[in-house]
């Protein structure tokens, strides 16, 4: 929004904050950070598609839809996979 949308400065210091916390906070898991961040990853690629179809107006196409579930298939496979 600070660079987009002319917010102000701190708009984008709070949100670099934030993002360095939230990586933080992913490192805290008990489970197997690598597994919990794989699946972290397969989400956050289907939620990005869903955030920009929903705010942005963009349309995927069919090579975004399949990435999105190569990716939810990927995180499920290491995520429940033994180990």
């Amino acid at each position: 929004m600070w660079l987009k949308d002319g917010k102000p400065v701190w708009y984008g210091i709070a949100g670099a904050g934030i993002l360095a916390l939230y990586g933080i906070v992913a490192t805290w898991q008990t489970a197997s950070f690598a597994k919990v961040y794989a699946a972290y990853g397969g989400l956050f690629i289907v939620m990005s598609l869903l955030w920009a179809m929903k705010f942005d107006n963009y349309s995927p196409d069919k090579y975004d839809i399949i990435g999105g579930l190569v990716a939810l298939l990927g995180a499920c496979i290491i995520y429940y996979g033994k180990g």
